[in-house]
């Protein structure tokens, strides 16, 4: 598994991480799945203290204790859930960021997290704020790095230029190229994108077509066109969960691949994808065939 470097902060993250939100809850299961990433030269594994109100977080720090020293530990910040209900407000002050890494750290069982990414974001925010509350994070060394989890322009933009930001997590795949248009100017920055959503919700996989039955519509794609550009992208390469990871990690921005797993098999068939060749051409010619459309909101 090649590694690349989570833009200026000196860390190597694997090609391919693990998106750990799909983790089974039962945490011998759950071990079983990271335990197979590692021996797979994962150690880039990303969760959130919202996923199912923190036990997510419990599952992870469980299952990556023993591993702690060998990987790469992201989390992330900012959605405040209501215990007894399924209530979350937006809150990105400073003083609920520097109260809530106490509760990560307790849950992940450890007392540093290698990224602490904001979990969202808006441009009425206090970013001046949010921001300092970060830089003092890592002063204290409870974090090494920080990030933000944003499809947002206007709030991507204001991050880059008023923070010392290590990388961006950016819905980006075949099906959804909105990213591209940003991506030259986060590098030249210095910093990285890691992606989500790479898969399409499964319909970039072998299953893809069935996927595309009972879904319907993804995107901006109609339910018909789906179809028809899934079969085509197939026709390109006979592994169509190949060509979509290496689609998006041809860009040197995007340092990290984030893909669940909810079993040892499905982690099994993306490593197997990871290390099948796709080629340039190929890559190129699954472009040509799919949209590449630009962020229409949130750009002022």
């Amino acid at each position: 598994m090649k590694k690349r470097f989570l833009g200026n902060s000196g860390i190597e993250v694997s090609e391919i991480g693990l998106g750990c939100m799909s983790l089974p809850t039962e945490k011998k299961e759950a071990g079983i799945i990271v335990d197979a990433a590692i021996a797979h030269g994962i150690n880039y594994f990303d969760t959130a203290d919202l996923y199912n109100k923190g036990i997510n977080e419990e599952v992870v720090g469980q299952s990556l204790k023993r591993h702690r020293k060998d990987i790469v530990l992201a989390t992330k910040v900012g959605n405040q859930w209501n215990t007894h209900s399924d209530e979350v407000k937006w809150n990105p002050t400073k003083a609920y960021i520097k109260e809530q890494i106490h509760a990560s750290l307790k849950r992940l069982q450890t007392d540093y997290i290698d990224l602490y990414q904001l979990h969202g974001g808006m441009i009425t925010d206090d970013s001046e704020e949010t921001i300092e509350a970060f830089e003092e994070l890592k002063e204290e060394g409870l974090i090494r790095a920080y990030g933000i989890s944003s499809i947002r322009p206007n709030v991507i933009k204001r991050f880059l230029e008023k923070s010392n930001i290590s990388s961006i997590m950016m819905q980006y795949s075949l099906l959804d190229r909105r990213p591209e248009e940003l991506l030259d100017s986060i590098g030249q920055a210095g910093k990285s994108v890691v992606t989500r959503g790479s898969l399409a919700k499964g319909l970039l996989t072998g299953e893809g077509l069935q996927r595309a039955e009972k879904m319907g519509s993804y995107m901006g794609y109609a339910a018909e066109e789906l179809k028809t550009t899934l079969q085509k992208l197939s026709a390109v390469h006979d592994n169509l969960h190949a060509l979509a990871l290496q689609s998006v990690l041809q860009h040197d921005t995007v340092s990290s691949v984030v893909a669940g797993a909810s079993s040892a098999d499905q982690l099994k068939t993306t490593i197997q994808a990871y290390k099948t060749p796709v080629s340039t051409e190929q890559i190129t010619e699954a472009e040509t065939l799919t949209r590449q459309d630009l962020y229409q909101d949130h750009r002022e």
